[in-house]
């Protein structure tokens, strides 16, 4: 597996083409990271950006019939990359635009306040996927506000009642027939942020 990049820029634009040791590697990347790279030395990053010396921190995705390479200019950015992907429905590109607005420690604080209208600022994010994600960043990122998507003003944190479970996908816009289906799955009692974030994959998957 490709861990990092380093050698010359020869192509710069929606993917890059780095050359390392004589072979070149196309590196898809998102606008945040060229404007990134065109900032560092704009007199070297014109036309092919022949010269321009380049390191870049790779997150490498093998497939069946395919092999991409994704690049950052932090190790924090790959290793928030490969958090996104894990969460469920979000792929490469949505994770480089949800990057391109949001840095690694802005996202975290995103996800800590439970901030569904800065998520929602992404291009192709709405207040239903906003809020499954930071139920789902929350626990990867390891934030103590795991649970606290920010979407249902009523809800209150540490609840578990099926009322307080209820009460929180309405206000994230589920209507009755699909809490009704989704809870008729789910545990009795338990910790409201662990329900949710259960609920939220199912109506996902539904």
């Amino acid at each position: 597996m490709i861990g990092s990049l380093r050698g010359r820029l020869l192509e710069i634009g929606e993917e890059l083409l780095v050359e390392v040791a004589g072979v070149g590697y196309r590196v898809q990347v998102g606008p945040s990271t060229v404007a990134e790279l065109r900032s560092a030395d704009p007199a070297d990053v014109v036309g092919d950006g022949a010269g321009h010396s380049v390191f870049l921190h790779v997150h490498h995705v093998v497939r069946e019939d395919s092999q991409t390479l994704y690049g950052f200019t932090t190790a924090a950015e790959r290793r928030m990359f490969a958090a996104l992907l894990s969460a469920h429905g979000v792929g490469p590109s949505l994770a480089l635009a949800i990057l391109s607005v949001h840095r690694p420690d802005a996202l975290r604080t995103v996800v800590a306040a439970g901030d569904v209208d800065s998520l929602c600022l992404v291009p192709g994010v709405g207040r239903k996927t906003a809020a499954r994600l930071l139920v789902e960043l929350g626990s990867r990122l390891g934030e103590d506000t795991a649970g606290e998507p920010g979407t249902a003003p009523d809800q209150t944190p540490g609840g578990g009642s099926r009322a307080d479970l209820r009460e929180a996908l309405g206000g994230l816009g589920y209507g009755p027939e699909e809490i009704r289906t989704v809870l008729a799955d789910l545990p009795a009692d338990g910790d409201l942020p662990e329900l949710l974030r259960l609920a939220l994959q199912r109506l996902a998957a539904a």
